[in-house]
């Protein structure tokens, strides 16, 4: 046993370690030093050559004394000294008996959410068609290769003339490779991946399934240079020209955000699994098809902010930064074709109808505009505050940009908010998996289309993946 020393002036006394470890104790025990120091004061009438009578201790703890008024006092001392420690091993067992319980509860409550996962991943799911694997746990490693293009479309009407142009800015990023994990229990689970190249940006996932449901979220983000611009000029209706097209790099990044959150519902759940395809959470045994409807929500951003990129927010009329948001319905059809144990091949195809479109456009104004050059109009200098050049326009020609000293202004101006009527767009599917044992590999691919239109433009948003993997079950 250990002893802490109190020390008072004159006395000294050893109490056991194990009774200032109870949390309860420690003002009680603060109180008992209090006490002993304070009887050592000459108001109790203690011989001041105490100090060459120290208190001595048996190899128990036990103090012998040597006047027998002092041992009263002190044997006073030692009585409630003991108590608390009876007091402190008394409060024990309940502290830990309430600890024990705080652990139980939280392994009941993992325990229900497992039988919870055993349960959707079991329910009415047909044993011939569909096998539940007795391991749920899994650990997938997976290479990635994603493709993300975003095309804006505008028409550009020039002032003062009967000219105008269609373009195309096209932003066609590196296809994004990657490496990562996935771990998860049945069919829920969740993925991190690292990009193998520069500028790739970040991708999560999330997603989960049932026998008859399942559920997808995917969030990325990066920024490119990689641009292509095409055009094509018309004067009274009529085409001018030869259609212009070149692949050049932004002067600045262009910043793009996705995020994909999609959940569909499987009719013949009993006999067809998606999952089997795509996270191996169960097994498809027999050859079996499905109708499946889904919902899903896209939003997507482009931004090119960064004054370097100023002529191609002239040509966007002022347009910086763009927001689309589409919530679309669908009815899909999937079928898995197993022709041979453990092997299953998946397509799905899902035509959806956009309910919701809504584009948050934001801009800038700028003094200068489409407008034929005037190189004989001295247009002077820029004043900010009545936002006029000297000779009292508001706008000069984009083609002096290009001059030295052009005393180029921006500011902001009111965003503009629409919606545009039902769209049509679609989700493709494709997956291949192979299970041996605890083991299973797989490759799967996928395909989205989004798209936008309304009276000034066009947004087209094209995202596609495919991947292959390879896991256990433990």
């Amino acid at each position: 046993m250990k002893y802490l020393c109190f020390n008072s002036e004159e006395i000294r006394i050893f109490v056991p370690c194990s009774w200032t470890s109870q949390a309860p104790l420690g003002a009680s025990v603060e109180r008992v030093t209090n006490f002993i120091c304070s009887i050592s004061q000459p108001s109790y009438h203690l011989e001041r050559d105490l100090k060459s009578k120290t208190i001595s201790t048996l190899e128990d703890g036990m103090p012998i004394y040597g006047k027998p008024m002092d041992m009263i006092r002190k044997m006073a001392i030692c009585c409630l000294l003991f108590s608390l420690n009876a007091e402190a091993q008394e409060k024990e067992p309940f502290d830990s008996a309430s600890t024990l319980k705080s652990k139980s509860n939280m392994m009941v409550q993992f325990h229900q959410v497992q039988q919870f996962l055993d349960t959707k991943a079991k329910a009415k799911v047909d044993s011939h068609y569909i096998e539940v694997p007795d391991k749920p746990w899994r650990v997938v490693l997976r290479y990635k290769e994603n493709a993300v293009d975003v095309d804006y479309s505008q028409s550009v009407d020039f002032p003062g003339t009967n000219e105008h142009s269609d373009w195309n800015l096209c932003f066609e990023p590196p296809v994004a490779s990657s490496v990562g994990f996935w771990v998860g229990y049945r069919g829920t689970g969740f993925s991190f991946a690292k990009s193998l190249a520069k500028n790739a940006g970040r991708y999560y996932s999330f997603n989960s399934t049932g026998a008859k449901y399942g559920f997808n979220f995917r969030l990325r983000r990066f920024n490119t240079q990689d641009a292509k611009f095409s055009s094509t000029d018309y004067e009274n209706g009529q085409t001018v020209g030869v259609p212009y097209d070149t692949i050049f790099s932004m002067p600045a990044p262009v910043w793009i955000r996705s995020v994909y959150i999609n959940g569909y519902y499987v009719f013949n759940g009993r006999r067809y699994s998606q999952a089997a395809a795509y996270n191996q959470s169960v097994i498809q045994r027999r050859s079996a098809g499905s109708l499946l409807v889904g919902a899903t929500w896209y939003q997507s951003s482009f931004d090119y902010a960064d004054i370097d990129n100023a002529a191609f927010m002239i040509i966007g009329h002022g347009i910086y930064r763009a927001k689309v948001h589409q919530a679309s319905l669908g009815v899909g059809y999937g079928y898995n074709w197993v022709p041979l144990r453990g092997l299953v091949v998946n397509a799905m195809a899902m035509p959806t109808l956009s309910v919701y479109n809504r584009v948050k456009a934001y801009k800038y104004e700028t003094n200068y505009d489409l407008s034929p050059e005037d190189p004989v109009d001295d247009y002077g200098d820029w004043n900010k505050e009545t936002r006029t050049w000297a000779n009292g326009k508001t706008h000069k020609p984009l083609l002096m940009l290009k001059e030295s000293g052009n005393q180029f202004d921006y500011w902001d101006d009111e965003p503009e908010v629409s919606n545009s009527m039902f769209r049509l767009n679609l989700d493709l599917r494709l997956g291949i998996a192979y299970n041996w044992n605890d083991y299973f590999v797989g490759a799967q691919a996928q395909y989205n289309n989004f798209n936008y239109k309304n009276d000034h433009c066009k947004v087209n948003i094209y995202d596609a993946y495919v991947r292959v993997s390879f896991g256990m079950r433990l």
